[in-house]
């Protein structure tokens, strides 16, 4: 991009200004470095408590998290209510998240935060995170569905996820080692050590972890898992206790990578049912390698107790090649490729096949600044907020031919010329405003607030023909739109434990380049509910209604798309989603040597079309007023339960899913359209040796279950079988 040398460095030249100025000494008693910084990056804090949140609001403790260690946040986030789920890879390696009927494909349709900080590696442009922060590393996770969202754009329709990353220790030293191994060569290594000084604090984090797969490939074996490394280093600096002002700087480094060995070619219905952990040989060549960058400085100054502004520069990188089976004997998968490799490996086809494999390289970029002040004024509490924000996705890809033979074996027969595929760029600039007031009168608390985007999206497209990208690309398309997104919400506090909430906003998605209307997707949403916490019992119920004018639909290979329109966006028009989120929790005997805590979450949904339109998108298809949308089920049920002493937990966990439909429709689900309900197990087991040492057991899908995840392609995925991890970790 034109601007992004010069972004960079107004980024670091603001940080450092406002580092350097207003030190001069004066006797103001300061608030502590930690709540400053820690409550720059989160959504909830000492004053946006989340009891008083006029909205659905959770936070995944570290506590929690610790429970199950889970490597997967698809896992973590299913004891969240409205939060929808499609399984893929069976690590969670590329989540597929939802909230309130906003569909799941790649996590595209809801705004995901690490440390406030946009995560998606191009979130105007093209919203499909192929990339998602490491689960395993955070410290806790917040989510946050309703009106109060305005905040926290580009996409309020159905909620945030915000990643919380390691704080640094407010220790002189501290830290921890964690070992574990499991089924199918699972292996972790997590670690960090770090401390707080009396001006300089630093944190140093390491991630990795691996498995070698629960799939096999047919004839010839290998290896169908993974690795995974994530470094994360923060050093901050505080001014003196006798400073005018109060300021903190805090330096973010964090790179990641990953080599998976992942596919998008499923099973048919028959060699699912009879051998679902299998993989066809013409996928043997599939596999993903990524790699992320990420720079984030943060700056908080505080004036005085009511008046704090805090302003976060971010850059961001990252490269993922995604080589992987696309056409099979001149067939794409979609269109009878799966069947041919089906066919081939029973020995249904004698003579050697052609094997289509495509480099999905991409390259993405996601960088801008942010800031925020908040001023605290008798019963106002008012925020302001600005952010300029742009990003790029590079797609350079070519194609590679193989031939098949009786062995097994794929032998390179071709090689393409990087940029005789797809050769183009998406880029999107973004200007981004809100105000927000919250006005306190006793009981009763309004929340009032607005948001404006300003958006411009541009696609270059060179075509097959120019891999240089000489001259003038053969498209160039651009368009701009800008949306005004009020919100009011309101809660009343019955008594100290008894809260009723209500609240209403309009919900907006930024068209994406491929959008050949330009148009933007809208809704207004509802929201009102009661949440109830006393003692040892918490408890939160709300129902929801989405009204959308337009909903959008991402054509990507996660999905199905045929090569030629990936990339593409379909407007389906109007969308009624409406439903029920429950979640209750109680700690039996809460002070006895043996406790029993108790969780349950409880989701319905019911969404359906309201108009009729065809589109290329392969789940949505020729849809008719009235059809359901896909991959949502009306019913998600989550319950856990421990028993725990002073040295030693057991916790069980179990989540339902109803049945869902893969493609649009209304009635009786057709059989090949189908993925059935089901229930899985997991159970965490623990003993604390000592306040310091700790062995754990993990297992997941502890009974077993046999299910399907995706029918991507027209295909069948599994999910992952029971799988044993045997740790032990150190803290100090």
């Amino acid at each position: 991009m034109s601007q992004s040398n010069t972004l960079r460095l107004s980024v670091l030249a603001s940080a450092l200004i406002m580092s350097m100025g207003a030190t001069a000494a004066e006797n103001v008693a300061p608030d502590t470095e930690s709540s400053a910084t820690i409550e720059q990056i989160t959504i909830f804090g000492s004053r946006n408590p989340i009891n008083t949140v006029p909205g659905s609001a959770h936070v995944i403790s570290a506590t929690e998290i610790e429970t199950f260690k889970y490597t997967d946040i698809m896992r973590t986030l299913a004891s969240i209510p409205g939060v929808y789920i499609q399984e893929e890879d069976g690590y969670g390696l590329r989540p597929n998240l939802g909230m309130r009927g906003t569909g799941q494909n790649r996590s595209e349709k809801i705004t995901i935060m690490e440390d406030g900080v946009l995560a998606a590696p191009a979130p105007y442009a093209s919203p499909a995170a192929y990339y998602f922060p490491t689960s395993g590393r955070m410290q806790s996770v917040e989510i946050l569905k309703g009106s109060s969202t305005v905040k926290y754009g580009p996409r309020t329709t159905g909620g945030v996820v915000n990643m919380v990353s390691r704080e640094i220790p407010d220790a002189d030293l501290a830290g921890k080692v964690d070992l574990s191994a499991g089924q199918d060569g699972f292996a972790k290594l997590h670690a960090y050590a770090g401390g707080q000084g009396e001006r300089i604090g630093a944190v140093a984090e390491v991630y990795r972890y691996q498995a070698d797969g629960f799939r096999d490939i047919n004839g010839v074996g290998g290896n169908t898992g993974f690795v995974k490394n994530d470094a994360l280093a923060k050093v901050s600096f505080k001014t003196d206790e006798s400073a005018k002002y109060q300021q903190v700087v805090e330096l973010k480094l964090k790179y990641a990578d990953e080599v998976s060995n992942e596919t998008y070619m499923g099973l048919t219905d028959e060699d699912f049912n009879a051998t679902p952990f299998m993989r066809y040989s013409a996928s043997q060549k599939d596999q993903m390698t990524t790699e992320h960058k990420q720079i984030q400085l943060n700056h908080v100054i505080e004036f005085n107790d009511d008046l704090v502004l805090s302003t976060t520069g971010y850059y961001n990188h990252f490269h993922r090649n995604w080589y992987k089976a696309y056409n099979v004997d001149g067939s794409s998968l979609s269109s009878g490729g799966i069947q041919t490799a089906a066919d081939f490996d029973k020995g249904l086809i004698t003579d050697a096949i052609e094997v289509g494999v495509k480099a999905n390289n991409r390259d993405y970029l996601s960088q801008g600044i942010q800031t925020e002040l908040n001023y605290y004024l008798d019963n106002h509490e008012l925020a302001f907020g600005v952010r300029y924000h742009e990003d790029e996705m590079d797609r350079y890809q070519w194609a590679d031919k193989y031939q098949l033979d009786a062995s097994q074996v794929m032998t390179r027969t071709s090689s393409g010329i990087p940029g005789t595929d797809s050769n183009r760029i998406d880029s999107a600039q973004a200007w981004a405003f809100f105000v927000q007031d919250r006005i306190t009168l006793g009981d009763f608390a309004l929340t009032a607030g607005i948001r404006y985007e300003d958006v411009t999206t541009n696609r270059l497209d060179w075509g097959k023909a120019n891999p240089g990208r000489d001259g003038n690309a053969d498209k160039d398309v651009t368009n701009s739109f800008d949306a005004v997104l009020p919100s009011l919400s309101a809660t009343y506090q019955i008594n100290d434990a008894l809260i009723v909430l209500a609240g209403v906003q309009k919900g907006f998605s930024p068209a994406a380049p491929g959008n050949a209307d330009g148009q933007e997707e809208e809704s207004w949403n509802y929201e009102a509910g009661v949440r109830f916490n006393q003692n040892a019992f918490t408890s939160e119920a709300i129902v929801f209604l989405g009204d959308y004018s337009n909903m959008h639909g991402n054509c990507t290979a996660a999905q199905g798309c045929d090569d030629n329109n990936i990339g593409n966006q379909y407007n389906a028009g109007e969308v009624d989603v409406s439903g029920l989120e429950l979640s209750l929790g109680y700690e039996f005997n809460q002070t006895g040597d043996i406790s029993v805590p108790v969780k349950l979450a409880y989701t319905y949904t019911s969404a359906e079309f309201g108009s009729d339109f065809s589109s290329d998108f392969e789940s949505w298809d020729d849809v008719k007023k009235g059809d359901s949308l896909t991959y949502l089920p009306d019913n998600q049920l989550y319950i856990s339960a421990g028993v725990q002493a002073e040295s030693w937990q057991v916790t069980l966990a179990g989540r339902y899913t109803s049945e869902m439909r893969t493609k649009a429709g209304q009635g009786e689900i057709p059989a090949d359209e189908l993925i059935d309900a089901k229930t899985i197990f997991d159970l965490s087991a623990r003993y604390f040796i000592n306040d310091a040492s700790e062995l754990y057991l993990n297992v997941d899908n502890l009974f077993d279950e046999t299910y399907m995840t995706t029918r991507v392609h027209g295909s069948v995925f599994s999910g992952k079988p029971q799988s044993a991890t045997l740790g032990y970790s150190y803290k100090f």
